[in-house]
Parts: structure tokens; C-alpha cells; sequence
């Protein structure tokens, strides 16, 4: 089956940080960016001349940061106007965002979980078809890191797939989040991995993260990518076919070097399933399974 996607290959999130080094080194080996708007919208000067630069130059997508879905305050309808300006002005491909929320009454500066529940389904949902019909667009909801689940009436995997479909929006597939939760509250990520609804992926998250302790990882996109993420990255490209992905780095970020080495790490795991799935099709139908 023939799949569109918004964008193509393997991405890198944009920091202020890398303008200049990704200047120096040139964009080639990048096949579209990210940038979160709520850092870019009201910039002008040289950042604004910047950011208009590279738009101009390489396909992008947006990863937002304090819509709350999930928050029990309305939806700042100002705010998305003024996104959708954001979106058609830099012809940016997807927007996504959390399925958290990040408001009560103010900003709370951490992606809080939303109860797994029925009635947090239908709240969610009907927020994300509001949000769609004022950015007249599909959106990406991310699969978080969470590290409580009160109230739960559902497993996650389940609250995620009846938000989606409910919503009829897509998925932002992030893997290391999956690997997070899955050593956070001990389930096996690969069935996690399985089980979630394929045919929704915009495209795709890898990031590092730190080890708090044994049974605690915290999600922070600021070391490399590890062996057992990459392996959830293959794993998902196996089930679901090769989709767009883009690797986060938001600190401790290294020299631009080292992040395209593992942005060209993302490029080879796809072109190794993009020929696998290609292999697939001309055996055809019958053709015994691994």
C-alpha cells in the first residue's frame, strides 16, 4: 500500500544553537527540519531573517509546545490564529503536539499526563477537531513520556488509539518515548510498538534520554540516541514500513558533526527497510514470512 507522508526521510529539530554550524556545514545530508513555534512566531531581525532562510531551503515541520490538549483551560484560539499565519507564511508540512497538557490556570512548564479515561478521550478529541478546523489541517498527536497515570481506566495504549481515531488525526511516533515508558512501567515495548495504529504515523521522534536510575529514565533529548531505542526504530520501520523521522537534541547539544552521524544513522536504517519492503512487493503476496 502506497502511503503519503508529509515530508520525506531524516530529519533534525532546529535550535537557535545549530543556525550557524548547520550554515557552515550545509544541509545536504538533512531532508527536513523542526522547530518548535511558540520559539519562532514573534521573532524578527536576524532570527527571523534566519529561520526564512532555511524554510526557504529545506522542507519543514512543527513540534508545539504549549497548546494542552488535555488542560482543563479553553483553547487559546488567539493563539492558534495566529499559528495558522505561522504555518501558511513558512509552508511548514505538519504541525504536532503532545498528548498532554501543560495549563491550569497558567503555565505549568511540564507536560503533565492526561487520565486515561473515557471522558478524557471525548475532551481530548473534540479539542483536537477544533484545533484542526481553525488550522484547516490534519495534526500529529506524540505518544509522551509520562511518569504517573492517575485515575487510569484504560492502559495507554488504548487511550491512544481511541483519541486518534475519535479525533481522526494523526500520530507522531515517538520512539524513545516508548522505550522510557516501557522501562518507567514495565511493559514490553516492541507489543507497545504493535499494537499502536500504524496507518495514523505523520512521522517519526528518536531522542536520548537519562538514566535516573534502574527503573527510572528521564525523557530529556540531551545525550545520544541508544542501542535499545534504535532497535524500537527498526522494529517500527519492520511493522509499519519506513516513515519520516527526525532526531531531537534540545541540550548538551554537540558539535553538528556528531548529530549528523546519527541523522545519517536514521537515513541507513531506512534505506535498509525501504529495500526490504521493495524486496517484499516483487516476491509478491505469497511469499514466506520471516
Amino acid at each position: 500500500m502506497n502511503r503519503t507522508f508529509p515530508v520525506e526521510g531524516a530529519g533534525l529539530g532546529l535550535r537557535r544553537a545549530l543556525l550557524g554550524p548547520l550554515r557552515s556545514h550545509g544541509l545536504d545530508s538533512i531532508d527536513f527540519l523542526e522547530v518548535a513555534p511558540e520559539n519562532w512566531m514573534s521573532v524578527g531581525g536576524r532570527y527571523g531573517k534566519a529561520l526564512r532562510e532555511f524554510t526557504s531551503s529545506v522542507p519543514f515541520v512543527c513540534h508545539g509546545l504549549s497548546l494542552s490538549i488535555g488542560g482543563p483551560s479553553p483553547l487559546d484560539e488567539t493563539f492558534l490564529h495566529r499559528l495558522r499565519y505561522f504555518l501558511d507564511q513558512h509552508e511548514v508540512r505538519c504541525y504536532s503536539e503532545h498528548l498532554s497538557y501543560c495549563t491550569d490556570d497558567g503555565h505549568l512548564y511540564d507536560l503533565m499526563p492526561i487520565p486515561f479515561t473515557a471522558e478524557a478521550v471525548s475532551y481530548v478529541a473534540a479539542r483536537i477537531r477544533r484545533v484542526q478546523d481553525i488550522l484547516e489541517r490534519r495534526i500529529a498527536m506524540e505518544n509522551v513520556s509520562y511518569y504517573a497515570a492517575p485515575g487510569s481506566e484504560m492502559n495507554e495504549i488504548e487511550f491512544i488509539t481511541a483519541v486518534l481515531d475519535e479525533a481522526d488525526c494523526d500520530l507522531l511516533l515517538d520512539v524513545n518515548n516508548i522505550y522510557v515508558n516501557s522501562v518507567n512501567h514495565g511493559y514490553d515495548p516492541i507489543d507497545f510498538l504493535r499494537n499502536l495504529p500504524g496507518h495514523r504515523i505523520a512521522y517519526g521522534h528518536i531522542a536520548g534520554h537519562y538514566n535516573e536510575a534502574e527503573d527510572l529514565i528521564v525523557d530529556t533529548h540531551g545525550a545520544k540516541v541508544i542501542p535499545g531505542v534504535w532497535s524500537i526504530l527498526e522494529e517500527a520501520y519492520r511493522a509499519f514500513g519506513v516513515f519520516p523521522t527526525l532526531l531531537e537534541r534540545d541540550f548538551n547539544i554537540p558539535p553538528v558533526e556528531e548529530l549528523m552521524d546519527e541523522v545519517e544513522q536514521i537515513s541507513v536504517l531506512q534505506e535498509k527497510w525501504q529495500e526490504h519492503d521493495n524486496t517484499s512487493q516483487k516476491d509478491g503476496p505469497g511469499r514466506k514470512q520471516a
